[in-house]
């Protein structure tokens, strides 16, 4: 479940994160373990989950992305995102798409999440 950020405050910035699993359809561009700098905007983002479920998606490797440096949000295990079993669902804290054209985002960093997904529409 999402709840209100820590502090009860909208954030928006950019937020580093790391990519932990790069075998799903909107991760293959990436390497695991590379950073990417992304931006946040939300008021609603901190995930939490009963110590079970966080085990679970540790253990299954579903946690996709994690926050670096900084929690923005007081997510539990600074999860910025997670996939379904079959890897073709991603839950993203983050904004990506503010992130994929240098003209107007911090980074170019977010376009991985989008070539990735049209890869695995085309392969399938």
């Amino acid at each position: 479940a999402l709840l209100p950020n820590a502090g009860l405050h909208f954030v928006c910035r950019d937020q580093r994160l790391r990519i932990e699993n790069a075998g799903t359809a909107w991760t293959a561009d990436y390497g695991e373990g590379q950073e990417l700098v992304v931006p946040i905007k939300n008021r609603d983002g901190r995930y939490t989950a009963d110590a079970e479920t966080l085990t679970e998606l540790a253990e299954s490797g579903r946690i996709v992305a994690r926050y670096v440096d900084l929690n923005p949000n007081g997510s539990l295990d600074d999860i910025a995102g997670i996939s379904n079993e079959a890897g073709n669902v991603v839950g993203l804290m983050p904004h990506p798409e503010h992130a994929v054209e240098s003209l107007t985002g911090p980074s170019t960093d977010g376009l991985g999440f989008f070539t990735s997904i049209v890869k695995s529409l085309v392969a399938a």
